[in-house]
């Protein structure tokens, strides 16, 4: 019992960490794609010293995660959140390391805000809130809408940027192994976004199921959520 507890609080501390670095993290996403004109002008080789500093507190922050996992693997493991780590360290590195595409790094962090209403939607579960209850609705449809906006409706537009520098002087000085790193990252951290997105449809379907029982519920009990 003491140990489900130990357990349960480190949980509920790892997505605490994680919601304040995915809003400190995807607040200078944002700014670094509306103000940084050297990424922005040069998105393979312009100058990512802001970039690299977001990569940082991101790769920080994945590494703890990835310590916690693997500890209390019991009580939070997921395959799919150790290859998600691993191969997003593993772009991140050459970012870091050599200063390089720097753009796309950065762009791949808008999937960040995301994350609050994911792990809201555990803290609501661990309190003890009804998933017919209003907060839970509401956090559950903001969860989809923006998880689609900025894992799955900006895939379009981030593969016609990739393929736009496909084949040119900056590309080709990427060598090899950077350009694998690029591709392989890219492709597998979207096939797990697409699956997550499914799994989070039929939950958010699930949930709108159950806002006419959330209604019945609290008009018989004479009090709404």
């Amino acid at each position: 019992m003491g140990q489900a507890g130990s357990s349960s609080g480190k949980v509920w501390d790892s997505r605490t960490v994680s919601t304040f670095h995915a809003l400190v993290v995807g607040a200078l996403c944002l700014y670094i794609l509306l103000y940084d004109d050297a990424v922005n002008a040069d998105h393979v080789w312009g100058d990512p010293s802001l970039v690299q500093l977001n990569l940082a507190i991101t790769t920080g922050y994945l590494i703890s995660d990835f310590l916690l996992i693997i500890i209390y693997w019991k009580a939070i493991g997921d395959i799919y959140f150790i290859i998600h780590h691993f191969v997003a360290l593993y772009a991140y590195y050459f970012v870091l390391d050599r200063g390089l595409l720097g753009y796309f790094a950065n762009f791949r962090l808008l999937a960040e805000f995301s994350t609050p209403f994911v792990n809201q939607r555990w803290f609501f579960e661990v309190l003890g809130y009804s998933k017919s209850s209003k907060s839970n609705i509401i956090n559950g449809l903001l969860m989809t809408v923006v998880f689609f906006l900025v894992r799955i409706a900006v895939m379009p537009i981030y593969y016609s940027y990739v393929a736009s520098e496909v084949g040119t002087e900056a590309y080709h000085r990427l060598g090899f192994a950077a350009q694998s790193a690029w591709f392989i990252s890219s492709i597998a951290l979207d096939v797990m976004n697409l699956m997550w997105m499914v799994k989070i449809t039929k939950g958010c379907y699930k949930v709108i199921c159950l806002i006419g029982q959330g209604e019945a519920k609290a008009h018989k009990n004479g009090k709404s959520d």
